[in-house]
């Protein structure tokens, strides 16, 4: 009769100083309850939907149309020869991406509160896996950008080769702001009502729908205080090419109000990280 062989179990031993010291390789350590976290996440916000994973292109399809009827058909918007419909969606998949991963990192703490006040894991994991499941409906949404651009049998240039830099810039800024509001939605229960005010907020001053080249030049620094600006440049001038330019001062600036978000809102969550489990 064959024998199984049972692996001994293994023993967390958690002392002071050392979760401090240890922090970074523990997530590392944790990455099957990440991957666990991520998957859980996708299966359950598309089950018992009629559609399925179409929602994830379905939504963003729609947005396009109406913000493409509105700015480029009604108000005549400036495309710099480029089709409207690809002009929207070029902004509509990283802002769509940036405003998921704010709403379900804001909440991942509060929606996971059994977990957190069990057991011991780096809390980071919790929004940092919500992050990832925004992605996977980012990846998704990007097949309807293919669709456009052979509908219109627009071809991009060399410049779509440094999408990935402009896709890694809007991931700081998601985990970034994600980290902020996840932290102080434990604090302040006030924020599951103001995080939808600012994804609202946010579509309306960001340059979605039309070309941030409309903003006057002497406010367009002040503009790219909001570091969606920079993104969105960045989408549009990888996608459309020389149709659209980058204005680098700006863009600049919204790199590093990304870069200091991202810096703040790891350190601002690791602070907080150990009062989460006694406030929630």
């Amino acid at each position: 009769m064959r024998k199984q062989t049972l692996e001994p179990r293994q023993k967390l031993v958690i002392k002071a100083g050392r979760i401090e010291q240890q922090y970074w390789q523990d997530i590392w350590k944790y990455r099957e309850l990440f991957y666990f976290l991520a998957w859980r996440d996708i299966l359950v916000r598309y089950k018992q939907t009629a559609i399925g994973l179409a929602w994830a292109l379905l939504r963003p399809f729609l947005t396009t149309m109406v913000f493409t009827l509105v700015f480029g058909v009604l108000l005549k918007a400036p495309s710099a020869g480029a089709p409207y419909p690809i002009v929207v969606f070029s902004a509509m998949l990283p802002w769509q991406f940036f405003s998921n991963a704010l709403s379900e990192c804001s909440n991942s703490l509060i929606s996971n509160s059994n977990l957190i006040s069990k057991v011991y894991f780096p809390r980071l994991i919790v929004p940092t896996s919500a992050v990832i499941v925004s992605f996977v409906d980012f990846m998704i949404s990007a097949i309807i950008l293919l669709g456009f651009m052979a509908w219109y049998n627009f071809v991009p240039d060399w410049r779509i080769l440094t999408l990935p830099l402009f896709i890694a810039i809007a991931f700081a800024a998601a985990m970034g702001s994600g980290l902020w509001l996840a932290a102080l939605n434990v604090e302040y229960r006030d924020f599951q009502y103001i995080v939808p005010f600012i994804v609202q907020f946010g579509l309306y001053i960001s340059p979605v729908g039309f070309s941030s080249s409309v903003v006057p030049e002497q406010w367009r620094l002040l503009y790219s205080l909001n570091p969606m600006v920079g993104v969105i440049d960045g989408f549009r001038w990888a996608i459309l090419g020389k149709n659209f330019d980058i204005y680098l001062p700006g863009f600049l600036l919204s790199v590093a109000l990304v870069i200091l978000v991202l810096i703040t809102g790891i350190y601002y969550f690791r602070r907080m990280e150990r009062k989460f489990a006694d406030i929630i």
